[in-house]
């Protein structure tokens, strides 16, 4: 770590700035005074995968592997960068396949200040970060160095001691970006001395440690604080027209008290099929936080594209505020198609219905039909059963009055005479 913090104040004037000495090698050696509190040895190798030691005055011997802790070692294609805090006076030497170009450089005092960052930024916010490179309170402007450098703003969400923890137990770091110092984006103007960047704070909201770091090593913790992150005060939705004469809606709405009436406007960019763009702007009234935007609609078939941004003021700092609207899509389909699919969907809709009600009719009238043949069935079958019945009844009668005698005969006796 220490070397890495050393390599950082060191590195960045090798290559020309102020309050610098420099002098070139006399057969691979240089000879430092004992005055001088830090230097840096630029050595240039005549092939890039071999390596170079270096030799103290005493003997001792350097490796980019193996090096004391005021010593740090980067390397390059075809280069090594060794910076030594509190040298050994003397004579120094490099050993290996070095070219002619080899200098020394003796360091100034070099800083980066870094802009603190609010104690409260919100989710999905964009958040406008700058820090200054300088040497001696002067704004560094070599070119060579300034293209080299990638500096990262790092999030890693708070516990606390940290250096108490297990290194397997420490949160992983977030990187919220990258900035460089080639005049794109936010950046103001290229080799200038000053990185910007935008910080998109698409984490999730709480409290973090923030380190700002770079890629290539040259800076390693040279700022950090805390900071909470809340939940957006912002929300926006895009609604769809749903008649062609309509227009396309963008609505924003705020938390009540989170942010100034008055403060909020919208940039809306809409592209269409054919490339064209349209731009929609809007700002609210003096005594609202809420926002309709209207979006023209265009009604050309075929797919769309929207993005654009939400500015606003919170009332906790009075902190200007910018959230962008990440590019969304949509469609518009064609009118005459439309209308025929939604022909033919009316027209598939009414023929099943049409089947369903015929297959609803033929198994009422099956149902009906069978319903006929059980009646017809039953009453045959009751008149057959009373006609056997009636049949079986006429034969035990029959059979009954075959069975009976004959009754006798009454006579009617003779008159009487007296």
């Amino acid at each position: 770590m220490r070397r890495l913090a050393l390599l950082s104040t060191l590195i960045p004037v090798l290559f020309g700035t102020q309050s610098v000495q420099a002098a070139s090698w006399l057969d691979n050696r240089f000879r430092v005074d004992p005055t001088v509190k830090q230097v840096a040895f630029v050595v240039e190798r005549e092939t890039k995968n071999q390596n170079v030691v270096l030799v103290r005055p005493d003997g001792v011997k350097y490796y980019p592997w193996r090096h004391p802790d005021n010593v740090a070692w980067h390397e390059e294609p075809g280069r090594d960068i060794i910076t030594i805090e509190n040298p050994m006076p003397g004579p120094w030497q490099a050993v290996g396949r070095v070219s002619d170009k080899n200098q020394v450089k003796v360091l100034s005092n070099l800083k980066l200040d870094v802009a603190p960052l609010p104690e409260r930024l919100y989710q999905s916010e964009s958040y406008k970060f700058t820090a200054r490179l300088t040497q001696d309170g002067e704004l560094l402007t070599d070119r060579d160095f300034l293209d080299s450098v990638k500096m990262s703003v790092n999030f890693f969400e708070y516990v606390d001691e940290p250096e108490a923890q297990s290194e397997d137990a420490l949160p992983t770091p977030l990187s919220l970006g990258e900035f460089v110092d080639d005049g794109l984006n936010l950046d103001e103007a290229p080799g200038d001395g000053v990185f910007t960047v935008a910080l998109p704070v698409h984490i999730q909201p709480g409290r973090y440690r923030v380190k700002i770091t770079s890629g290539n090593g040259i800076f390693l913790r040279t700022h950090e604080q805390q900071v909470m992150v809340y939940p957006p005060p912002i929300l926006s939705s895009f609604i769809q027209a749903r008649a062609p004469e309509d227009p396309h809606q963008l609505v924003v709405t705020s938390e009540e008290g989170m942010i100034e009436p008055g403060s909020v406007s919208v940039h809306v960019k809409q592209e269409a099929p054919d490339g064209s763009v349209t731009i929609s702007q809007e700002q609210s009234q003096p005594e609202t936080t809420n926002l309709d935007v209207a979006v023209p609609n265009l009604q050309q078939p075929g797919s769309y594209a929207w993005s654009g941004w939400v500015y606003a003021t919170d009332t906790y700092k009075k902190r200007p505020l910018v959230f962008p609207l990440e590019k969304s899509h949509f469609a518009i389909t064609s009118v005459l198609q439309l209308d025929k699919n939604l022909a033919e969907y009316r027209a598939r809709q009414e023929e099943k219905a049409r089947l369903e009600a015929e297959r609803q009719r033929l198994e009422e009238q099956l149902a009906a039909r069978s319903q006929a043949w059980k009646l017809i069935l039953a009453g045959n079958g009751v008149m057959i059963l009373m006609a056997l019945v009636f049949v079986i009844l006429r034969k035990r009668r029959a059979k009954s009055v075959e069975a009976e005698p004959e009754a006798p005969k009454l006579e009617i006796p003779p008159d009487v005479k007296v």
